[in-house]
């Protein structure tokens, strides 16, 4: 197996690369934010979080994709994460996203997601996606909406217990 590098994708205002070392701390004070992580099952320990955050370094390498860190150009600091999410026990690909405490009501996500998806559709060939949202979690449910995602089903997500499906438009209509 060889390691994948994450490719650098721009937006008009952000930068969505591989996960760095200097990234783990933002990322995991958010898997350790009871009410944010909440869609990430969130952590109680710094340690497992961390394992979390290089969970992801071995997903890529795993995959050949998987979650970017969104840095924000403006001000050069991770603004969130981004990307194609795949682990065992997933139902399919799906595109996820999360915003970090300060950067939330920008349209980063938006901005964020929908290049993920691009990249997925133009240079890694998927057909398909879906995003995988907790029940309740209603700014992802309109975000996935705003992409043009249709909910499909309600799923058990091994990891994080009831999930909803939703579908997202293929490659033709994205």
């Amino acid at each position: 197996m060889t390691l994948t590098n994450a490719p650098m994708l721009e937006t008009k205002r952000l930068i969505l690369r591989g996960p760095e070392k200097a990234d783990a701390d933002a990322m995991i004070n958010f898997l350790m934010d009871e009410t944010r992580a909440v869609g990430f099952g969130g952590y109680t320990k710094r340690s497992d979080a961390w394992r979390w955050f290089t969970l992801n370094v071995g997903h890529w390498h795993w995959h050949g994709y998987g979650y970017f860190t969104i840095q924000d150009k403006e001000t050069g600091k991770p603004a969130g994460i981004s990307g194609i999410w795949n682990p065992e026990g997933w139902p399919e690909p799906e595109v996820g996203w999360v915003v970090f405490d300060g950067f939330e009501g920008k349209g980063i996500a938006f901005e964020a997601a929908t290049r993920v998806r691009q990249w997925a559709y133009d240079d890694l060939g998927f057909t398909t996606l879906t995003s995988n949202i907790v029940p309740g979690n209603s700014r992802s449910i309109r975000l996935a909406e705003r992409m043009g995602a249709t909910y499909e089903r309600t799923y058990d997500n091994p990891n994080m217990g009831e999930d909803m499906l939703y579908r997202h438009p293929g490659p033709e209509a994205a």
